[in-house]
């Protein structure tokens, strides 16, 4: 695991002081190791996260001539098949790691070399001879990758934070990115909230040409990886003991692989199912006992650490667990640094926290992110559902229930039934999105009336038309595979580990379970009220009854009652009517509005009030010309306020 960037330049070459500071940027992400190449046109470089070879895996990484050089953020499961093969058609080896792998296999494959790779990967490769350079993303969007092209220069990083230590890159916000955001939460797809740096999508590559003929020309992306297939109904025959046991297989031997590591390993254990499995699988795979990490709260329908020690007991692991308190006044501004775009997930606090807890034993920890997406696990696929027999009922009930008092309780009914009843009457689409969505189109339009952007719903509009023909229920989870996976609990899980230089790998996205996962019938992943048929089912021999049969909580905070509470007179600063003229985005009387309303209980605005919060400390860290972020500097959470050890 490590950071990665880089500068392509045919016309003015390489900026090698400018390379190292962006480098430097990037020392959370890899502290143990760092280094530069500058080969022509190019230059590469990398710090680096020992987890694999830690004697001989430096990079950047070479081939045996030096004409192809590499640099990777990641892990390659299959390295050790691969590099058999390769060392079979000739290639020789200087090391033990993964990275080495990779300038071997692009030379035989060229740039499709990204097909043959099972692992999490962004990975730059520069061939001097063809003048070609190659930076390529995992399929699942497992770890980032941004970019920059500007007078014929290309520079990318694992984080924009590195690419904004150039002088010459614009802060100014791309107001398509802040409509989605205030949308989504999150930015989402290709764009990033800087209009001069992109992210690279999902599974494609891009392949600067150093010969071309101008510099409009020297860049294309393609899509690399396959695009990931959507139910088949080719499982329709196989009764469901048998693709338990095959699931049970294919998992186990996915957490086998993701337990590779020559450091100690543990899991991030929440309490729920997903994370459960991986204790269970991991604990019959390894010699000693599981190192376990869990987050609970004091407000108890927000507290799973009952369930986690109720897996952690039947395994022996080695459990840890943290109580977090909402003394955020102080932190919650270092949060918003780790993330270098506005990010409003607020299960980001208590990821960052277990992240915090677990870099104190272990330099890797495994996670539980897509196995709701690959196994049907969200109760809005449950809504998907019913709405088109209850869409009547809910257009009568709405106005009743659009009067139930506000409750602070997770997920509660009044929360629930609102939602379902003001988007049950949608078009397919638009009623799952409608679901999540924070700021509605009508709420964007007044808050920010002189920044509005493109419609965030395209790009779901897009994705969406890409799987024509499939179940209404495949569609929607190819949807959230493909942009809320990606670009929310993805990074949210890469950020958050990765300011604590802690290694996230997370099982369920592997080609081994996916495969299996995206081809199974609808009727064994949501049936009537039942979510992830089919995972539970398999995972009932291995796991307590009140982990299987319970409900999905999500790892969430509780807001509504923090923010009527400790974190209100934050809220208040942070959302005063001068600082928000100072910015310059939102316009103050309907955001007054927000704060009244939630502060009196008459409704639960706290996922609003909380994404304007976290774009507030995240435009005082970095949208601002003076706003700085210094090199190698500490983005953690280090002060103890909001924790207590248990």
């Amino acid at each position: 695991m490590c950071g990665i960037t880089g500068m392509a330049d045919a016309r003015l070459g390489v900026d090698r002081d400018l390379l190292e500071r962006m480098n430097e940027t990037l020392r959370h992400r890899g502290p143990d190791s760092g280094g530069v190449i500058v080969s022509g046109a190019v230059g590469l470089a990398a710090r680096r996260l020992s987890i694999i070879d830690l004697e001989g895996g430096d990079q950047p990484v070479s081939n045996e001539d030096g004409s192809c050089w590499v640099v990777q953020n990641g892990e390659i499961y299959n390295h050790a098949e691969l590099r058999v093969g390769l060392e079979a058609d000739g290639h020789r080896f200087r090391s033990r790691g993964d990275t080495e792998v990779l300038v071997h296999l692009y030379e035989r494959d060229g740039p499709t070399f990204p097909r043959r790779l099972r692992g999490m990967f962004a990975v730059a490769v520069w061939d001097e001879p063809r003048g070609r350079l190659v930076l390529a993303r995992d399929p699942f969007g497992i770890k980032p990758l941004y970019y920059r092209v500007s007078g014929g220069r290309l520079t990318w990083a694992s984080e924009p934070k590195a690419l904004l230590r150039d002088p010459d890159v614009s802060r100014e916000i791309d107001v398509d990115a802040l409509e989605a955001y205030l949308a989504l939460n999150a930015v989402p797809g290709h764009l990033s909230i800087y209009r001069d740096i992109r992210k690279l999508p999902a599974g494609h590559v891009l392949i600067w040409d150093r010969d071309a003929a101008d510099a409009e020309s020297s860049i294309r992306i393609e899509r690399c990886a396959l695009r990931s297939p959507v139910a088949a109904d080719q499982l329709r025959d196989e009764d469901e003991a048998t693709l338990a046991e095959e699931l049970r297989t294919r998992l186990r031997d996915s957490v086998r692989a993701h337990l590779i590591a020559d450091v100690p390993v543990g899991v991030m254990l929440s309490g729920g199912l997903d994370s459960a499995a991986i204790t269970a699988f991991a604990a019959d795979i390894l010699d000693q006992p599981v190192r376990t990490f869990s987050i609970g709260f004091d407000e108890r329908s927000f507290d799973e650490l009952e369930n986690a020690r109720l897996v952690a007991t039947r395994y022996g692991t080695d459990h840890h667990e943290l109580v977090v308190r909402p003394d955020a006044a102080e932190l919650l501004p270092i949060l918003a640094k780790t993330f270098d775009e506005p990010f409003a997930d607020s299960s980001a606090l208590p990821t960052y926290l277990v992240s915090r807890l677990a870099a104190g034993h272990v330099k890797v920890a495994l996670s539980g992110e897509g196995g709701d997406e690959l196994f049907g696990g969200y109760y809005t696929y449950v809504a998907d559902q019913l709405a088109p027999a209850l869409s009547g009922v809910a257009r009568l009930a709405r106005p009743f229930v659009e009067r139930l008092p506000a409750s602070t309780d997770k997920v509660s009914f009044d929360y629930k039934a609102k939602r379902f009843v003001r988007s049950a009457g949608l078009p397919p689409l638009e009623r799952h999105v409608g679901w999540k969505e924070i700021f509605s189109a009508d709420a964007r339009a007044e808050l920010v009336a002189d920044h509005r952007g493109a419609d965030p719903l395209d790009l779901y509009r897009a994705r969406f038309a890409g799987t024509a023909g499939a179940t209404p229920l495949a569609r929607l989870q190819d949807v959230d595979l493909g942009i809320y996976l990606v670009d929310d609990l993805l990074v949210k899980v890469d950020r958050a580990s990765m300011a604590r230089s802690l290694e996230a790998r997370v099982p369920f996205l592997d080609p081994v379970v996916a495969e299996l996962a995206l081809a199974l019938p609808d009727r064994y992943k949501v049936r009537g009220l039942s979510t992830k048929r089919l995972l539970r089912h398999a995972l009932r021999p291995l796991l307590p009854r009140e982990v299987v049969d319970g409900k999905k909580h999500g790892f969430s905070i509780p807001l509504a009652a923090w923010l009527r509470g400790p974190l209100l007179p934050l809220a208040r600063e942070m959302l005063s009517p001068a600082t928000l003229r100072s910015q310059g985005f939102f316009a103050p009387k309907p955001v007054a509005r927000l704060i009244d309303d939630h502060a009196a209980g008459r409704v639960d605005q706290s996922r609003l009030l909380w994404n304007l919060l976290m774009f507030g400390l995240w435009f005082d860290a970095y949208g601002r010309p003076e706003s700085r972020v210094q090199p190698g500097q500490n983005h953690g959470l280090d002060a103890e306020p909001m924790v207590r050890a248990s």
